[in-house]
């Protein structure tokens, strides 16, 4: 209790100067969520912890919020703007990370974006690949119907997608679990019921959870919404081979690994 207590009076306590220096100063003022220099900063009352405004969202719109950092509750009623940060943001300058020239916090964002340095260290990146190439079949019915993906089903005819058993679950479209809507997908299964039903306090069977091999179709969330926005923050087919058990699927990442080093 009190390291926690030690810890949060630290935390909100402004940053007195900019600590390690230059190179230093960037991560300093980052948020903790998106990496990047705060944008319109706020600060939860009860830990102190600072985000972004945007990148907290999500977690004020479930009915019992935790800081995505210490993972303590808070009321979202008690997240305020941060102005002492905003403050320093205007005051301090520090490095682009590409071009080197020193630019105010406040202002990093807007530069590295238009930076031709940053960019070509972008493009230079290694570009992100699965570790294993995914055996996950596409689903018959895998076109969403709901208005925000009528664009897809024209762009990506299904006479495009092999044709699969039916005894394959489909992991590509979900039913609510609250008001039974349809076809909709990962992403929009969660906005769906942060939407139309972030007040509904039944416990219910995550439907994504329930699709996959290893998943219990009794098991009841205790808080449904917290788990989507916790859990199934991507997509298990770009990562997960279907066609093999959590054992064999553990010794492949192992021998890879290994491989690679």
């Amino acid at each position: 209790m009190f390291r926690s207590l030690v810890a949060s009076a630290q935390q909100r306590q402004p940053p007195a100067g900019p600590a390690g220096g230059d190179s230093g100063l960037e991560a300093q003022f980052s948020c903790p969520i998106c990496l990047e220099v705060y944008h319109r900063p706020v600060a939860i009352g009860s830990c102190g912890h600072t985000f972004c405004g945007e990148c907290l969202q999500p977690c004020l719109q479930v009915p019992s919020p935790l800081c995505p950092l210490c993972r303590l509750p808070f009321d979202p009623k008690k997240v305020d703007k941060a102005t002492h940060v905003e403050k320093q943001l205007s005051s301090y300058k520090a490095p682009c990370r590409g071009c080197n020239k020193k630019v105010t916090l406040a202002k990093m964002r807007a530069h590295v974006s238009s930076c031709l340095k940053v960019q070509e260290q972008m493009a230079n990146c290694p570009k992100f690949v699965p570790v294993v190439p995914t055996s996950q079949p596409i689903p018959r019915g895998w076109v969403s119907t709901s208005p925000s993906t009528e664009g897809r089903e024209a762009s990506q005819p299904q006479a495009q997608c092999p044709p699969t058993p039916s005894n394959i679950p489909n992991r590509s479209t979900f039913a609510c679990p609250y008001c039974g809507a349809r076809n909709l997908d990962q992403q929009e299964l969660v906005k769906h019921c942060v939407e139309s039903h972030r007040s509904d306090p039944n416990r219910v069977v995550c439907p994504i959870c329930s699709a996959m091999p290893w998943g219990d179709p009794s098991y009841k969330s205790a808080n449904f919404l917290q788990h989507l926005l916790h859990r199934h923050k991507f997509s298990y087919d770009t990562f997960v081979d279907y066609s093999i058990d959590e054992e064999a699927a553990f010794q492949a990442a192992l021998a890879l690994s290994l491989s690679e080093n």
